[in-house]
């Protein structure tokens, strides 16, 4: 963060300073949460939680160098006290934010947005200094934490909003106001909290209407292939540029392929001219990520060249994200279990197919969170789907939800040894390790509540005759 002293950090948050011997000491070093992290001039902020309640490592992290706590109640050392730590969090990256006067993206999406601002990062980074959400930050505590960590050199601002409700996406503007702002979809995720995909909209809509308008630099960055997204450029006095693969897009995609091995290939369109694109992930999921990626690159200045060769030199930086990895006998592990919803479950499993292309296919697939009534025909479909796909063997893994994706398999033809439903992880791991061949593909894929990165790390921990594997 930007350097701040004490006297300064108290007024902006609207605080009381308590045992602060020198007003004018300064916070030189990161705002963290996390008592672990705290380190010379850091700030601490201290939030009550269900089980932890972080005042009570006031001392310790003082001791560790921090210069103060930021939390709700005084604490013995040098802290400052304040009504609401969220919202003097939030207050804070906001002065942070608007003194740097750095670009700032925002992007939201149902599917594909850790994913996506991973890209970016990769390819603004290679323009100028750039900062970016860790892994998924993207709520009203990780988001400015991340705008925090920005200092004087950074250039570019990426930051990953995410929604539960109505009126979230707005708040995170207000926060940290984007100059930029990409949707990447409308989807299924969390339609049980949300109510319906019009909802969906709405919530991912306010990222477009907190823009600036045109003539300010605002530039709202639109999914052209969904019909959901597009419609927000109405909702806009920003500038419009679409991306994806239809015609009337600004930055498109033509003759797009899979590699032998899965990974998309494409030539990219862009404004500014042509270049081609093959992309080390694997998916052709990653082509419309990827797109909108380089419209943002495109409108920062970034020539079709710079993006296209960005574009395929980047990895994937965020874990159990179609993590590929390889055991010494031959076994492809595919661990996507970080999180699932209708539209990046179907990706994947598609994606299973191309890299599996000769080689026998395993799905182990366990609960999609949070789809309220429309909870049994996703299940259904994703079970359907995987058997159209014609995965060689399909592992629910878990309670009810994964008996209808067995039962979606079942109704669409799978009456053999194509599915097979086990009640937990370990008894997914028994499964595969007794029958898992050389050269086989496994996919694990899931809700981040079902947990079955598990599955995953076991099997690569030993490989088919029981010997470590290295990564």
């Amino acid at each position: 963060m930007i350097t701040l002293s004490l006297a300064e950090i108290a007024e902006i948050v609207g605080g009381r300073m308590h045992d602060i011997p020198d007003a004018s000491a300064e916070v030189t070093g990161p705002v963290v949460r996390d008592s672990r992290e705290a380190g010379p001039g850091s700030l601490f902020v201290a939030f009550v939680g269900e089980r932890v309640d972080g005042h009570d490592f006031a001392a310790q992290v003082v001791e560790a160098g921090a210069a103060a706590v930021l939390g709700s109640r005084p604490v013995g050392v040098p802290a400052i006290v304040v009504e609401d730590v969220q919202a003097a969090l939030g207050a804070l990256a906001r002065h942070v934010v608007r003194r740097l006067g750095t670009t700032l993206v925002a992007l939201t999406g149902s599917a594909g947005k850790t994913s996506t601002k991973d890209l970016i990062a990769q390819v603004l980074s290679r323009k100028a200094p750039t900062v970016f959400t860790p892994g998924s930050m993207n709520n009203e505590v990780g988001l400015p934490l991340t705008a925090l960590t920005a200092t004087d050199e950074t250039k570019f601002l990426v930051l990953e909003m995410g929604a539960r409700g109505i009126g979230h996406i707005r708040y995170l503007c207000e926060l940290t106001p984007p100059r930029i702002g990409l949707v990447l979809n409308v989807g299924s995720a969390h339609i049980g909290e949300f109510g319906g995909r019009e909802q969906i909209a709405q919530a991912k809509g306010e990222l477009v209407e907190a823009l600036p308008p045109a003539e300010e630099g605002g530039t709202a960055i639109l999914n052209a292939d969904d019909p959901l997204v597009r419609a927000m450029a109405s909702r806009t006095k920003a500038k419009v540029i679409l991306f994806g693969e239809s015609g009337e897009a600004d930055v498109r995609a033509e003759n797009v392929r899979l590699t032998d091995t899965g990974q998309p290939s494409f030539s990219l369109h862009t404004p500014s001219g042509a270049s081609d694109v093959t992309m080390r992930l694997y998916g052709e999921h990653h082509v419309s990520n990827a797109l909108a990626a380089a419209a943002v690159a495109h409108e920062l200045g970034m020539s079709a060249d710079e993006i296209a060769t960005a574009l395929s030199e980047a990895g994937s930086l965020s874990r159990w994200r179609m993590e590929v990895t390889e055991r010494p006998d031959g076994v492809t592990v595919v661990n996507d279990a970080y999180n699932a919803n209708p539209e990046s479950m179907k990706a994947a499993l598609r994606a299973l197919v191309a890299m599996g292309k000769g080689r026998r296919t395993w799905a182990v697939l366990g609960k999609m969170a949070e789809l309220g009534d429309e909870a049994l025909a996703e299940h259904d479909a994703v079970g359907r789907l995987a058997v159209r796909l014609n995965v060689s063997k399909l592992v629910a893994v878990g309670g009810r939800e994964a008996q209808w994706l067995q039962l979606g398999a079942y109704n669409e033809g799978s009456w053999g040894e194509e599915s097979v439903h086990v009640s937990d992880a370990q008894a997914a791991v028994d499964l595969l390790r007794s029958e898992l061949r050389p050269g086989d593909v496994v996919l694990v894929k899931a809700s981040r509540s079902v947990g079955l990165e598990s599955v995953a790390t076991a099997l690569l921990e030993t490989g088919a005759e029981g010997e470590v594997a290295a990564r």
